[in-house]
């Protein structure tokens, strides 16, 4: 099989590559690209001249290391979590999509996946858009597209994407990949279609440079989830299944032993916070399904260390003898399981970033069945 060289921006925990991981496909890690949320302060378009000015590829990761290190003291939460569990080639985990120089990897790479950042296109939050600075993110996907020139590319996105704007942000979007000359396709999926049992749709688009493995490819069938070794969300609780229990096997999720385990103390509600989650809401913020210990998860949000109402938010009552019935929030490996992410992945961080970065993630999953139909289309 061929080794297919990968790279990736926004690239987060590292979906795309753990979903390689998981199918046991050969792979090449050629860069990856986030900036942890982090936000400096600079004039891009001349630091980006400065940039292209470097020679070589290390030079110019180390000038935009520097940059980020002399004007922010905040930590790249993210890049630890990545580089804790993957191994990228010559370092090259980059810290600025804008500041990112694709031409040192043109023709390079067979496999670039993105996804820029959702929020300006939430439902969930304010939709602004292209007129978001976020929004504007995904011109800059596309200028990576075109300077690195891969095989295959894979862009996800919120759904909201199609209806912003009364659908004209989503025009302007499809042009844009048109002009790039790739033959592309676009579909909605859901998590829930695909072995976890997490309610998460999301835009996929993917494109070919070659029409012929264009015309190959198809979209992932939905897998029915009771079909699935793991197909409720309290399979996936430490309470049912302990701390490293849950492992991929020949690609599929599952329980590898009997042993359960007890959720920390940290992770329960006080009744006062009992009280507020399960309330409907106040007179302009009402929901009446604040449901908990639901079969099929909520869609989980970076936010979700956050006491949140039950209606936006997923809490399950424990009976566990030091849980005797009480609520909590999710932990901070259940998160990461109804992502697809198996135990063996390293947490590294504090429960607030791993609780973001989870939230921020693709599910491993969809992502593995999106990458075995393109490696079929490809004959790699």
């Amino acid at each position: 099989m061929k080794v297919i060289k990968v790279g990736t921006v926004f690239s987060g925990i590292g979906s795309p590559e753990q979903a390689l991981i998981r199918l046991n496909v050969p792979h090449k890690l050629m860069f990856a690209c986030d900036n942890g949320e982090r936000i400096i302060s600079c004039d891009y378009k001349v630091e980006f001249e400065k940039v292209k000015s470097l020679s070589s590829a290390k030079e110019k990761r180390e000038y935009v290391d520097k940059l980020y290190a002399d004007r922010t003291r905040q930590t790249n939460y993210v890049q630890r979590s990545y580089l804790a569990n993957y191994a990228v080639e010559d370092n090259n985990f980059y810290q600025d999509v804008i500041l990112l120089d694709g031409s040192d990897f043109e023709n390079k790479v067979d496999l670039f996946v993105g996804g820029s950042p959702c929020q300006s296109f939430s439902i969930a939050g304010a939709r602004g858009g292209f007129e978001d600075t976020r929004g504007t993110l995904f011109f800059e996907y596309c200028r990576l597209v075109n300077e690195i020139k891969p095989e295959v590319f894979i862009y996800e996105n919120v759904y909201g994407v199609l209806t912003h704007d009364k659908g004209s942000t989503w025009k302007t979007m499809q042009n844009v990949f048109s002009e790039l000359g790739y033959y592309f396709s676009w579909q909605i999926l859901d998590a829930r279609d695909f072995g976890i049992p997490q309610g998460r749709r999301r835009l996929f688009v993917v494109g070919f440079k070659n029409k012929e493995c264009f015309e190959r490819f198809s979209f992932p069938e939905k897998i029915k989830l009771e079909d699935c070794p793991l197909p409720t969300m309290q399979s996936m609780l430490e309470e049912n299944m302990a701390e490293g229990s849950m492992q991929s096997v020949e690609g599929q999720l599952r329980q590898i032993d009997e042993k359960k385990g007890e959720p920390e103390e940290r992770y329960y509600l006080s009744q006062k916070l009992v009280d507020y989650v399960l309330a409907p809401g106040t007179k302009n913020f009402m929901h009446y399904d604040a449901k908990t210990d639901l079969p099929i998860a909520r869609a989980l949000v970076k936010n979700m260390g956050n006491t949140y109402r039950a209606s936006v938010n997923n809490y399950v009552h424990t009976n566990t003898k030091a849980g005797r019935g009480r609520l909590r929030h999710l932990t901070m490996r259940e998160v990461h399981r109804l992502m697809g992410y198996p135990d063996s992945y390293n947490i590294v961080v504090s429960k607030a970033q791993a609780y973001r970065q989870a939230g921020n993630s693709i599910v491993v999953d969809v992502m593995m069945n999106i990458e075995k139909q393109i490696i079929k289309a490809m004959n790699w």
